[in-house]
């Protein structure tokens, strides 16, 4: 019998979020919380598309975003495999700027790009729009006594607030949105690592294939709204995350 089934699937289509993304993000859910447990097999496609009322390409699309996550493997002549659920840790709900500050590091910024462009799925998912509505997207270099820390992207709703480079450079995003009346509330974030490309080691001065620490944040305010969507990169060699663990009773 097919696993998901059991499974409270369902899509809705007035959303500004793609379907594909709403389905991958009720399976990761499942997985996540044990429903789909490591080893179990995923039925048929067609099946799942026919159920859902939903077209195989974007199932499959589906599938294949967890498959790329690490969450599900494909195997010939088995089928579609759920391999493990992602390890997410909390993070205090703070900025890099205001963290190198606390610890003493004499931040800088340098603002590479402060633009506005049309939202991609994965932002629009994100942020809580329309694919394809305009966002500010702004790219900085983090500093921390002249030497490079960290690349940041982050994407906000349009006219959220103002952005202007200078301001972006003498402080951090979380200030001038805290100056703008704006109260952050929660995050939804998640912490990986890969090999920095030729660009990015240029950037940050590490050699091409050097360990990067990435995180990927969705910040929202306290009505609810999300107000930025990060996705960040750091040198291994110059950052960590520190986490606090407890025992769960």
């Amino acid at each position: 019998m097919d696993p998901t089934v059991s499974l409270q699937l369902g899509v809705d289509r007035s959303s500004p979020v793609p379907l594909y993304f709403q389905l991958s993000q009720q399976l990761e859910a499942a997985i996540e919380r044990g429903a789909l447990t490591p080893g179990t097999l995923l039925g048929n496609e067609i099946e799942l598309a026919g159920r859902l009322g939903l077209s195989r390409p974007t199932v499959r699309q589906a599938i294949q975003s967890l498959v790329d996550k690490g969450l599900l493997v494909r195997r010939r002549g088995v089928g579609t495999q759920v391999v493990h659920s992602q390890v997410k840790r909390p993070l205090e709900l703070s900025s890099l700027y205001d963290d190198l500050e606390a610890a003493g590091q004499r931040p800088a910024t340098r603002v590479l790009r402060n633009t506005v462009e049309p939202a991609s799925a994965e932002v629009a998912a994100a942020l809580g729009i329309a694919e394809g509505d305009e966002v500010h997207l702004v790219e900085r270099l983090r500093l921390a006594h002249g030497e490079p820390m960290a690349f940041l992207r982050n994407r906000l709703p349009a006219g959220l607030l103002d952005l202007d480079t200078p301001r972006l450079e003498a402080t951090g995003l979380y200030r001038l949105m805290r100056a703008a009346s704006i109260t952050l509330h929660s995050a939804r974030q998640s912490v990986g690592a890969r090999a920095a490309t030729a660009d990015e080691g240029r950037q940050l001065g590490e050699p091409e294939g050097a360990p990067l620490l990435t995180m990927q944040r969705t910040t929202f305010d306290d009505t609810g709204r999300a107000v930025e969507f990060g996705s960040h990169i750091y040198r291994a060699s110059r950052y960590s995350f520190e986490f606090q663990l407890l025992v769960r009773p």
